[in-house]
């Protein structure tokens, strides 16, 4: 699952934007054979008094906060290009708006996640696959060491 967390001023994205930005982020992530499903994007508008930037009032500042728990990134050329793609599936959105922002990426142990009171098939697995067509979980019977997959 990756989950992306948009802070930003009241208005900075139309309903047209969140759709169109959300649908960009998702393709990124099913170009690389994750779920659709699998992708969150959560936008919460931050009145410009309740949102600071080294103490003064932001209104032109957006905080992006991505959760990875799908896949995560083992090397540093990986982490590098994630951030580039990153920066380059919200440029349009927020950048050409004259808008400044930051994001970071955590990485939670694929472990710890479930969806719909299912454990996540490991990553590139058959099981993975039906998911990946029919856009949504079914149940399977789990592995009990999800070590191996990492």
């Amino acid at each position: 699952m990756p989950l992306w967390k948009f802070y930003h001023p009241v208005g900075a994205f139309t309903t047209d934007d969140k759709k169109a930005l959300s649908q960009r982020i998702t393709k990124r992530y099913s170009d690389m054979h994750i779920p659709a499903f699998y992708v969150g994007v959560v936008f919460q508008e931050v009145p410009k008094d309740s949102f600071y930037m080294g103490g003064e009032p932001a209104d032109d500042f957006v905080r992006i906060w991505v959760d990875h728990i799908a896949r995560t990134l083992p090397n540093a050329e990986m982490r590098t290009r994630c951030v580039r793609l990153h920066d380059e599936a919200i440029a349009p959105f927020i950048r050409d708006k004259g808008l400044r922002w930051e994001f970071h990426v955590d990485e939670t142990s694929f472990e710890l996640w479930s969806i719909q009171g299912y454990r996540p098939p490991p990553p590139g697995s058959d099981v993975e696959k039906k998911w990946f067509e029919e856009n949504k979980p079914s149940a399977y019977e789990p592995i009990a060491d999800y070590s191996a997959w990492k």
